[in-house]
């Protein structure tokens, strides 16, 4: 099997590896799914993932679907270095490889600039039309015209906030604190029309690669606010050569006053899907962002 054959016969992957007709080095595929380097007969290399048998459960139905449109998504805009998708079947995506590098100053910059130019590609409403998923938890994608706040509220704050009340990683006094960011999420304005953004892009989902260019990955890509992208991405100790990859984004589209403020809003989406899927590991973490998006608004009641 050469790129050319694969191009054209998608569905005969599984095939050639059940039957070890592809040479298969695994890599690291993330938190959720096995990955492995499929080296092709033409020596082109491809990367692979699929749903690990230890997870105990079958592949969500259309888990490998989503993430392939949202990355031909992303793609279309042409902006941001994204994969590209050589296979999707229900068990097994296939992108192109991506040769790992180092971070540099030159290639932050870049991505700064082309992350605006992805975010400026827009969406014609918040959501997608596609399923959605962020990890392995469903993502309410369901077309909404807005305004931004009130979805973001109902989408992508009070599912995850359920989530991990019932998981037992937030209490009470912690629903408390959600709540109340719920119920002024009005007054945080930097209300914008729908950008077209990534969706998970905490730094791990950032691939630099050796061509000098930093690629999306993994992504639970959606009509959203573009603050939600960066504010991520200042997650986990940030990026490398973060302060330049900001300095060349707002250079490119300047954000909107009062952006600072906005970013534990933004953060505790994030968060919230981690204490879901994780636990009350990062239930501090909630907490922190909580208050301090409150903070940020004045007269909040904090305590809990």
């Amino acid at each position: 099997m050469d790129l050319a054959y694969l191009r054209e016969h998608p569905e005969h992957l599984p095939t050639f590896l059940t039957h070890q007709r592809i040479r298969e080095t695994p890599v690291s595929g993330g938190d959720i799914c096995a990955a492995a380097r499929l080296t092709l007969d033409d020596g082109y290399s491809i990367f692979a993932k699929t749903w690990p048998e230890r997870a105990g459960r079958p592949v969500p139905e259309g888990f490998f679907a989503t993430e392939a449109a949202g990355l031909r998504w992303l793609r279309e805009a042409g902006s941001v270095a994204v994969p590209e998708v050589l296979v999707a079947l229900p068990d097994l995506l296939a992108l192109e490889w991506v040769e790992p590098g180092e971070p540099a100053p030159a290639a932050a910059e870049r991505f700064g600039r082309e992350l605006a130019g992805l975010h400026r590609a827009g969406a014609s409403e918040f959501g997608a039309p596609w399923t959605g998923f962020i990890g392995a938890l469903p993502a309410e994608n369901t077309p909404c015209p807005g305004p931004w706040g009130e979805w973001f509220a109902q989408a992508r704050l009070l599912p995850y906030l359920r989530a991990s009340v019932d998981n037992g990683a937030l209490d009470r006094a912690d629903v408390a604190l959600v709540e109340q960011v719920v119920a002024r999420i009005g007054e945080f304005g930097g209300e914008e029309p729908p950008a077209r953004i990534h969706g998970d892009l905490w730094p791990g989902n950032l691939l630099w690669g050796a061509d000098g260019r930093v690629w999306l990955v993994d992504p639970a890509a959606h009509g959203g606010h573009r603050e939600t992208d960066l504010a991520q991405l200042a997650l986990f100790g940030g990026p490398p050569h973060a302060d330049r990859i900001l300095a060349a984004y707002q250079e490119s589209w300047p954000l909107a006053a009062g952006w600072p403020q906005r970013v534990p809003l933004h953060q505790l989406h994030l968060l919230l899907v981690h204490t879901a899927l994780f636990g009350g590991a990062y239930r501090d973490s909630v907490r922190d962002r909580a208050r301090a998006a409150l903070s940020g608004l004045g007269r909040a009641t904090v305590d809990g």
